[in-house]
């Protein structure tokens, strides 16, 4: 038996009881991932949604629902006839909505819920993302390890570095690094000099590297996403940028410290804006948001000062503060001991930071 498709679909179920709906489809491609542990249903991911949809009924039966070209290669390299059980059709057909609507129909009576607001469904996307929240073991096993190899692989960037190269060139090799793991960048951003200051997601260009570099990556293996950013020096690094990237780390020590189980996330914001104005950076809180919980998304939430998500054990979050012309980033997960960053690089420097006796750790500036 699967024990984390088991428990994820008791948790559906209960969701479904409390929307008083008699089944839920999920299309998009990081329900499908959550769901199956990590499979996919993506075949253009310029797209949300993907191919075929999970129908999960309120009595815990659930179903693939694909058309006749699709149908084959889920059940053989996606999922499990033992654990989905199909129901196909003509891909003529599929154009239609309703096909899939009376497919579900046919096994489950009530009204359904969907992740994309599919006709004659009730969008319950919030409700579906609250399911995926708390990870199972086995998804923090996988959490682990993809942070880890993210970790690395950014890692392994530094020797291919040169001063002179594009923006273009070095987002490349981060993707090529990743890719070594069988991780995909869904965000790849890579800032030269200036450009830092300039723009809280930047974009590659063929601007060249001359002095400091970000690099920042949101890196996605069967469907989990660990964010991290790191910064790079050619030579010694300013006085004022290491001061400015020691104030940034004081923040993401805040917010770690913060992130605790019952906080809501409205509050984790204030502490974020009271951090900036302590380390007498006060206005950069209104110049980009600080990150929040993540998972199968890049955020599913960020702490945000009308926001209201309550924080949970067990729960993955990539905290990002920024102070124009750098920046701190890493994912970690709440455990019972505490918050555990989960993307470290060994490579790089780390800034220590204490509250009340407890020590956090943020990435620092590595000088080449």
């Amino acid at each position: 038996m699967n024990s984390e498709l088991e428990h994820k679909t008791e948790r559906l179920q209960r969701m479904l009881v409390e929307n008083d709906l008699g089944g839920v489809m999920l299309n998009t491609q990081h329900n499908f991932a959550w769901l199956t542990g990590g499979a996919s249903n993506g075949i253009d991911l310029t797209r949300e949604n993907g191919a075929g949809f999970l129908f999960v009924a309120v009595n815990g039966k659930r179903y693939v629902i694909a058309n006749n070209i699709e149908m084959p290669r889920l059940l053989s390299e996606e999922i499990s006839e033992a654990e989905f059980q199909p129901i196909e059709v003509d891909w003529q057909a599929e154009r239609d909505p309703q096909t899939i609507i009376t497919a579900a129909q046919s096994v489950a009576p009530g009204a359904f819920g969907s992740d994309i607001g599919f006709p004659e469904t009730r969008w319950i996307e919030p409700s579906i993302a609250a399911c995926r929240f708390q990870l199972t073991p086995q998804e923090d096993e996988r959490f682990r390890r993809l942070g880890s190899d993210a970790g690395t692989a950014l890692q392994n960037v530094i020797p291919r570095l040169e001063t002179g190269q594009s923006e273009k060139q070095i987002a490349r090799i981060v993707r090529d690094e990743l890719a070594a793991f069988d991780i995909f960048s869904v965000v790849t951003l890579v800032a030269a000099d200036d450009r830092i200051s300039s723009y809280r997601h930047p974009v590659a260009t063929g601007k060249v590297w001359k002095d400091t570099l970000l690099i920042v990556a949101c890196a996605r293996r069967n469907g989990l996403i660990a964010s991290l950013s790191r910064m790079i020096c050619a030579g010694d690094v300013p006085a004022n940028l290491q001061r400015r990237t020691e104030a940034c780390a004081a923040v993401n020590a805040d917010l770690y410290n913060a992130t605790v189980e019952g906080t809501v996330s409205s509050q984790l914001y204030k502490i974020a804006a009271d951090a900036y104005a302590t380390q007498g950076f006060g206005d950069e809180i209104n110049k980009h948001h600080q990150g929040g919980a993540c998972g199968y998304r890049t955020r599913d939430w960020v702490a945000h000062p009308s926001s209201d998500d309550v924080v949970n054990t067990n729960q993955a979050f990539a905290w990002n503060p920024s102070i124009t012309g750098t920046k701190t980033e890493e994912t970690g997960i709440l455990t019972e001991n505490g918050f555990e960053v989960i993307t470290a690089s060994d490579a790089f420097p780390t800034i220590l930071s204490v509250i009340n006796g407890r020590e956090f750790v943020s990435p620092g500036i590595l000088s080449l």
